[in-house]
């Protein structure tokens, strides 16, 4: 799954409305541009390739200022907001993301209600239990992993990695069921998102 997919869909549903430039400007206010592939060319390319699955619904608007093509805004179809949701909670429960795509689901979250964000959180959980006592049963030497020298810090890398990510999950859980943030269906989310005359203190250079 790649991250640019959700990052996008996401970013136009949260103006109902949005033009190329709207998107990447949002997307590089939040850093999606340092730790995912959220760049330029991406970005553009996942809009007019969505309004061609029609997951995407483009939009001519009037003309460049300066000369150009006509400013082209999109907004999701029904088709995009299920691709959209599907995406989501895919992001949240695969215990073998990549971090830009387990990141954008955290960025999105809020957009599902706080029971299910909480039952995705647990089934994320519950995988990467089930990915840990997979590995340590199968691969690991009855002498422990410094039996096979070097070699075995790799999996005491991906054991840590999954023991940080279960633990980091949980403090989420345990959040989120405190009272934290405004989930859909509670009010008006945090959404974090630039008006069109705003600067981006975070744009990636031009």
């Amino acid at each position: 799954m790649s991250a640019i997919r959700l990052l996008v869909l996401g970013a136009v549903r949260q103006h109902g409305r949005a033009h190329g430039y709207q998107v990447r400007n949002d997307l590089e206010f939040w850093g999606a541009h340092e730790w995912s592939n959220a760049k330029p060319g991406s970005i553009y390319h996942a809009l007019k390739q969505m309004a061609k699955e029609g997951l995407l619904l483009a939009h001519e608007v009037a003309p460049s200022t300066v000369g150009g093509p006509p400013r082209v805004e999109y907004e999701m179809t029904e088709q995009g907001t299920e691709e959209y949701f599907a995406l989501l909670r895919q992001a949240l429960t695969s215990y073998d993301q990549k971090m830009d795509v387990l990141s954008a689901g955290i960025g999105f979250i809020v957009d599902l209600p706080r029971e299910e964000a909480v039952a995705l959180l647990r089934e994320r959980i519950a995988r990467l239990d089930e990915w840990r006592s997979a590995v340590t049963e199968y691969y690991t030497p009855e002498n422990g992993p410094g039996q096979l020298g070097h070699i075995g810090e790799i999996m005491n890398m991906w054991v840590h990695s999954a023991d940080s990510e279960a633990a980091w999950t949980n403090g989420l859980i345990a959040r989120i069921e405190g009272g934290a943030y405004t989930f859909a269906g509670e009010g008006e989310p945090f959404v974090g998102i630039l008006a069109d005359d705003e600067p981006n203190p975070y744009a990636a250079p031009r």
